[in-house]
């Protein structure tokens, strides 16, 4: 029975959520022993606190700084500076997999892949391990030490191209897409979903997600979701405030202003995005890698806001050179931008078709037959 140590870290959801998905699966499917590891929080508790919380403080408050510092993570001194942090880090993780001795290490996070490929160089460890990137856009920062790296698994052929281009192997780049629940390759009784959330099933719905953990963007997001109200009655609206709960005060007083109760449901948290989403029509939201992976395994295109500086601005340039996708930019009016998307039908059928060349339905199957079958 093959031993799979799958790392990740705190750095926003879709690190984790996306090692649970292939953790899922493994067990689901393989005869396997899995073990989930927070890489970071293993090292140092007092580290993982204080590099995550700047994280979350910068994400949310000071947004344009973690840009710059992503832009300069690519290279140059902030990039030694990590580089050398992960060296340095990668003693305390040497014992961990020196006990656990898996088979195979399975990272979705930069600075897990940075210490497992230091230890196999150094000859401290010796396993597999594959990196499974978690965006739409490649970062220097999961190919340092590629020479030891196994497989990469990444989300379109653009990244693979930039992988190859860095000079990994062609054999060892695979596309397989962001890692998505197995839900998503399901077919759901839509009439059952309509009814469960007291919607109209002869009525388009749009689902709302207002920022994820952070609350992102919070007067922008409550704007937008006015502007949707407004301009689109005919539409029927599941509102996701996420943990935020001002976040969550706003979405409610819009619905009690707009008189729209019977139309917009507000939730702080669901665990059924996979069905309410085969009942969508679209999807708004901030760009990260995980949720609009599952946005185009369901057939929707995005109207997106409020992204990160770094990461997700630059999936939200992807999702709009690839037509899946429409930007609301902080110098638009939502108004102007929701009533020109819904009057051209054609680009809204189109953007649908343009889902079908970039979804991945089975992203984290591929993955994990991939992370079976490497010799």
């Amino acid at each position: 029975m093959k031993k799979i140590l799958i790392f990740y870290a705190k750095y926003g959801g879709g690190h984790l959520s996306a090692a649970k998905a292939i953790q899922k699966h493994l067990d689901d499917n393989f005869e396997v022993e899995t073990e989930l590891i927070d890489c970071i929080q293993y090292v140092s508790k007092i580290l993982n606190r204080v590099t995550t919380g700047a994280y979350n403080q910068m994400a949310k408050n000071s947004p344009a700084l973690w840009g710059k510092i992503y832009a300069n993570s690519q290279r140059g001194v902030f990039a030694h500076i990590s580089s050398r942090a992960n060296k340095m880090m990668a003693v305390k993780l040497k014992n961990l997999i020196k006990e656990k001795n898996p088979d195979i290490v399975v990272s979705t996070h930069p600075f897990s892949s940075q210490m497992v490929s230091y230890l196999k160089r150094k000859g401290k460890i010796n396993c597999k391990l594959v990196t499974v990137l978690t965006d739409f856009a490649p970062h220097d920062q999961w190919l340092i030490g590629h020479e030891f790296t196994d497989a990469f698994c990444v989300s379109n052929s653009r990244m693979y191209e930039y992988l190859t281009n860095y000079g990994i192997e062609k054999k060892k780049v695979h596309v397989t897409g962001i890692p998505l629940s197995d839900k998503f390759s399901k077919t759901f009784d839509k009439a059952k979903i309509f009814k469960e959330f007291d919607l109209d099933e002869n009525k388009p719905v749009i689902l709302f997600f207002g920022g994820g953990e952070f609350g992102l963007g919070k007067d922008r997001t409550l704007q937008v979701l006015k502007a949707l109200i407004y301009n689109l009655p005919a539409y029927q609206i599941i509102a996701v405030s996420g943990r935020n709960k001002k976040m969550n005060k706003g979405f409610n007083d819009i619905v009690t202003e707009t008189n729209a109760k019977t139309r917009v449901k507000v939730f702080d948290y669901t665990n059924k995005v996979p069905e309410i989403m085969s009942i969508s029509s679209l999807v708004v939201t901030k760009p990260g890698g995980l949720t609009t992976s599952e946005a185009l395994a369901s057939g929707l295109p995005l109207l997106v806001i409020n992204p990160i500086p770094g990461q997700e601005e630059e999936n939200a340039e992807f999702l709009e050179k690839h037509n899946v996708g429409v930007w609301i930019r902080k110098k638009d009016d939502p108004n102007v931008i929701i009533q020109k998307l819904f009057e051209d039908k054609l680009k809204l059928e189109k953007m649908r078709e343009n889902t079908k060349i970039l979804a991945k339905k089975n992203s984290t199957k591929d993955i994990c037959e991939i992370i079976m079958n490497l010799d």
